[in-house]
């Protein structure tokens, strides 16, 4: 080959790689914070001191149309059944051996989770946080390897809510670590973010149900 010809493809495969390295760094980017604004990502959340050095950090959101304590029951009684699930994929989450059922109801039984009880059977979504209306705060106890917060908070506006949902994660270094990001990357982006749709579809469900029963009964002369 010439010089001039191997230069040539040289360059084209120099070029070619920048523009993959760049679109896999974008649609990294993307994954990470679907949705999430700006402000909602640079904005403090309850419990971010917990993990001070965080190696994986997603935020991602959603615009609810129905007041915080509306949205709020579906996120109180998230869990393994008995508890109303995480309404995301079933499939999915069995084949993770976890026992859920999606409710469709707000379960009365399971709307005050208390700090330090865990939602799963395994032990690894343990209430660190909860304010009622405001915020559910998750994670597994920490290791010297693993220490995660999921912060589920929401913040209304003009009858709206928005739900914003953040991880934050000290992954183990290494392999290890490279590994769990390739995974988490696309799986945890898919399942959230049917969670976060499914939430609003039962909040804005609700919202409307609360409105007519509490609109004045009109009566026929």
């Amino acid at each position: 080959m010439k010089p001039r010809s191997r230069a040539r493809l040289n360059g084209t495969v120099v070029a070619a790689g920048s523009a993959a390295a760049a679109g896999v760094y974008l649609l990294r980017k993307w994954q990470r914070r679907w949705s999430a604004t700006a402000d909602e990502i640079a904005r403090r959340m309850p419990l971010d001191e917990e993990v001070d050095d965080p190696t994986y950090v997603t935020n991602r959101a959603i615009t609810i149309r129905a007041l915080p304590e509306h949205v709020w029951p579906w996120i109180a009684q998230m869990g393994e059944s008995p508890r109303g699930g995480f309404y995301s994929y079933l499939a999915v989450e069995r084949l993770l051996r976890m026992k859920v059922e999606n409710a469709e109801e707000v379960l009365p039984e399971f709307q005050n989770p208390e700090v330090g009880e865990a939602l799963d059977r395994a032990g690894t979504m343990r209430v660190k946080a909860v304010l009622r209306n405001e915020c559910l705060v998750l994670g597994p106890p920490p290791t010297p390897d693993l220490d995660v917060t999921w912060a589920l908070a929401l913040y209304p506006a003009d009858g709206t809510t928005r739900l914003v949902s953040r991880c934050r994660a000290r992954l183990p270094r290494g392999v290890r670590g490279l590994a769990a990001r390739l995974i988490l990357d696309p799986g945890q982006l898919v399942m959230e973010r049917k969670m976060l749709i499914e939430i609003k579809k039962r909040a804005e469900r609700l919202a409307a149900r609360s409105h007519f029963e509490i609109l004045p009964e009109r009566r026929v002369s």
